[in-house]
Formats: C-alpha cells, sequence, structure tokens
C-alpha cells in the first residue's frame, strides 16, 4: 500500500489505498493534467501502483503495461480494480479498470517478472547528446497546462516545437522538479510527460490525447540505481500521421547509456 501523505507531489498524486477484493482507491489530481484531461502517464503510474501493490511480490518487476484510455477521468476520487490473471513461476500477468462514477476510464494489462537467464543480450547504444549541465533547462511559458510545471526539461534532440520542421522528432533531459528516486511508476509517467513527437513539425498547438499507449520497463536494477533527482534522455519519433492519428515511439535512457524503457502509443492529433 502507498500511503497518500508520503513523499513528493508526484507520490501523493499517484498514491493508492487498498479498498479490498482487488480494488485500490486514489485521487485524480488536475495539477497533473493537459489541455484535454489527466495526462495519460500520470494515469498509467496511478495504474501500475496499484497493480504493484496488489501483486506484493518485490522479486516481480513491472515489465510491461499498456493502457487504452477510453475517457478523462475528473478531479476527485476514482477506484483501480486489479485482478491477477495468471501467476506463473517466473510471470504474473494482471488486467485492471479505473472507474470513477460507475464510468470505466481507463483499462489496462500488465506483466510482472523475475530475471531470467536470457540466450544473448543485445542492445542498440544511447543517442549522442551533451550531456545535461551542457543544456539549458526550459523555462515554462505563460499558458502551459499545469503539468508542464511538473518537471525540469532540457531539450536536446529535434527542432523546437511548431517550427515547421521536417521531422516528428524531440526529446532532452527530463526530471522531476521536485527530486525522487527513479522507478517503474516514474519512468511510466515519462513515457507520456515530452511535447508529442510531431508538434515540431507543426506551427501552432493542437490536442493530442493518447488512445493507447504501452510501455516496456527494460532494466529495473538500472532504474533503481538512478540518483534522485538525475535526468534520463527521453527521445520520442514519430513516422506515420494520418486521418487524425499518429503513432509515437519514445526511449528512456539513463544518462550512463542504459535503456531504461521504451514506449509506443497512439494518439489523435486534431483541433
Amino acid at each position: 500500500m502507498t500511503e497518500p501523505g508520503a513523499g513528493t507531489a508526484f507520490d501523493r498524486a499517484t498514491a493508492v489505498s487498498q479498498v479490498g477484493d482487488g480494488a485500490w482507491a486514489a485521487v485524480c489530481d488536475t495539477g497533473w493534467s493537459a489541455p484535454r484531461g489527466p495526462n495519460g502517464g500520470y494515469l498509467a503510474a496511478i495504474v501500475l501502483r496499484a497493480i504493484v501493490a496488489e501483486v506484493g511480490d518485490a522479486a516481480r518487476e513491472p515489465r510491461s503495461l499498456t493502457l487504452h484510455y477510453l475517457r478523462p477521468p475528473a478531479e476527485g476520487e476514482l477506484t483501480v480494480d486489479v485482478r491477477v490473471e495468471r501467476a506463473g513461476r517466473s510471470v504474473t500477468s494482471v488486467s485492471a479498470r479505473v472507474i470513477q462514477a460507475h464510468r470505466l476510464c481507463v483499462m489496462a494489462l500488465a506483466a510482472l517478472a523475475v530475471d531470467r537467464e536470457g540466450v544473448v543480450d543485445y542492445a542498440a547504444g544511447m543517442p549522442a547528446v551533451p550531456p545535461p549541465a551542457d543544456v539549458p533547462a526550459a523555462v515554462p511559458p505563460d499558458g502551459v497546462p499545469p503539468i508542464a510545471r511538473r518537471f525540469e526539461v532540457r531539450p536536446a534532440v529535434g527542432a523546437p516545437p511548431f517550427s515547421g520542421a521536417d521531422e516528428a522528432v524531440t526529446g532532452g533531459w527530463l526530471t522531476f522538479a521536485e527530486p525522487r528516486p527513479l522507478d517503474a511508476a516514474a519512468l511510466a509517467m515519462y513515457a507520456d510527460a515530452w511535447l508529442p513527437a510531431p508538434f515540431p513539425r507543426l506551427t501552432a498547438p493542437v490536442g493530442a490525447p493518447t488512445i493507447d499507449l504501452t510501455v516496456h520497463f527494460r532494466a529495473p536494477a538500472a532504474a533503481a540505481a538512478v540518483p534522485a533527482g538525475e535526468p534520463v534522455l527521453a527521445i520520442f519519433r514519430s513516422t506515420t500521421s494520418e486521418g487524425g492519428f499518429f503513432e509515437e515511439d519514445g526511449e528512456l535512457w539513463s544518462r550512463h547509456g542504459v535503456l531504461l524503457a521504451h514506449s509506443r502509443q497512439l494518439a489523435l492529433l486534431s483541433r
């Protein structure tokens, strides 16, 4: 169980408390909202904290989380109903549903697992970017959504937003404005915390609400070793936007070149 009054603002805003029979209570805080409702990564963090608490096995780390967003919850209480679908020798499969005022808001599936001995290990290298200390922190302009002030961002990848660039790629160094240790809930939040990848190609802001989001957690031990307040490199790309929908692929790297998580989402791109 997580304590609602403990830790940072992120900890408090994503805290869950046990109700019973797989149900966990939480509170939706619109201080973590984008223009069209609570940020998808913020809701993912709440769901993941409920799932981890329900499974209750520290050896089984989150490995995969997929969410479908049906409707944005409003400010106030909500319930995360968690069901362990199967607990095998090394993998636990879980489903979860976020409900507010008897309305289904989010559906989720997750896999938690112990470490396994792989047949072969391989990985691409981290893209070359200047270190965080050499990149100025961006100052949020007036009128941005509340969530924009929850993070310190140091843009290092791609063109500026709304500059009419040729590529839909963006990113840089990212951390909470209020330092806290890195864990799976924080990585789920980071996976949807940056500006959407198409924004450099645009010339004016538009809505980009998430339809579905998947996060794969790749290196739990390396994430746990990241000091509180140390930024991760977040890079997001999109190759296709058509019919009002775009895809976005994300990577989250430690500053030492370890891939901590990657993500993929489908989102709307419409006025």
